[in-house]
């Protein structure tokens, strides 16, 4: 069974640099272990993910650029995260506010070509599915 990830979860983007937090609104009124539980829909950009420092990833049009820019050696540039899908798969068996809980299995995916997990989940006694 997997850990009901809550607010302050650590996380790390495979094109980011540095661990980033995540940030959960009390929304759901559901608490897991203490801190505020998530569910697959708190994957806003700037509200719930926060930058991972300096973005690598060609895929990200400022980076593309500074590198063009820079003769095509890659030039990282500041993480600005865009997930426009939920996270996945969540536990479909738990529901919080309406949609899947969150697990510490769950990945979310950046338009830039990264993959974001959750390497810490805040919450380490509540089991689900």
């Amino acid at each position: 069974m997997a850990d009901q990830v809550s607010m302050s979860a650590k996380l790390k983007c495979s094109m980011g640099e540095a661990p980033s937090d995540l940030v959960v609104l009390p929304k759901n009124k559901v608490f897991g272990d203490g801190p505020i539980a998530a569910n697959i829909m708190d994957h806003i950009p700037m509200v719930n993910i926060m930058p991972f420092g300096m973005c690598k990833s060609l895929a990200n049009p400022m980076v593309a650029a500074a590198t063009a820019a820079n003769y095509g050696s890659l030039t990282k540039m500041p993480c600005t995260p865009v997930t426009p899908g939920p996270w996945t798969p969540g536990s479909p068996t738990v529901l919080l506010g309406g949609a899947p809980t969150l697990n510490n299995t769950s990945v979310c995916t950046c338009n830039w070509a990264g993959v974001i997990k959750i390497t810490s989940p805040a919450t380490t006694k509540i089991k689900v599915p």
